[in-house]
């Protein structure tokens, strides 16, 4: 019989960070519906291993187990065609007040966003995702990846820069000057 005080705790510390890991695990797994499997899969470890949580940031550690979750769902499923786009969109921050241009505009720029970020290697996107998305520290990213500070911080900054040179070269080719 589940113990209904660590329950009740866990719900309270931990349920609440399933949006993150909900999107950690699908920018991941590049799915919707694997991601919500990663997660569900998650979330069962990380009750099952709760009560060896003892304090510390509790989001860093559910997306730890997120992520420990992708990788080993990625390993069993190596048929899963990792080149495909997600199906859901980034978080849209549109207002309704905007007129019909406006809001195509901002779908384009969120397109343009999520395909960069798409094309980033798994371990370059990983960490912006963390970082920017999830606001975790560069200790908690090299903690929870088990990582030296120092690389998380060089592929933080690759990624970045990668990202910035797709946009740019997007950018360059919707106005006739790329390749």
């Amino acid at each position: 019989m589940p113990d209904l005080t660590e329950l009740k705790r866990f719900e309270e510390e931990v349920i609440q960070h399933l949006d993150a890991a909900y999107n950690m695990a699908r920018w991941l797994t590049r799915n919707s519906q694997d991601a919500e499997d990663v997660v569900q899969e998650a979330c069962l470890r990380a009750y099952k291993y709760f009560k060896s949580f003892h304090g510390g940031n509790v989001k860093a550690w559910l997306l730890a187990i997120v992520r420990n979750t992708c990788y080993t769902w990625r390993q069993q499923n190596r048929a899963y065609d990792m080149n495909t786009v997600p199906d859901d969109e980034l978080e849209n921050f549109e207002s309704d007040d905007l007129d019909p241009e406006t809001k195509m505009l901002q779908n384009v720029d969120k397109e343009a966003i999520h395909l960069a970020l798409d094309s980033l290697p798994t371990e370059y996107r990983e960490v912006l995702i963390l970082r920017e998305f999830e606001g975790l520290s560069y200790r908690e990213i090299a903690d929870m990846s088990e990582l030296p500070i120092g690389t998380v911080m060089s592929r933080l900054a690759r990624a970045r820069k990668r990202l910035q040179q797709s946009l740019f070269n997007r950018n360059l080719q919707e106005v006739g000057i790329g390749s």
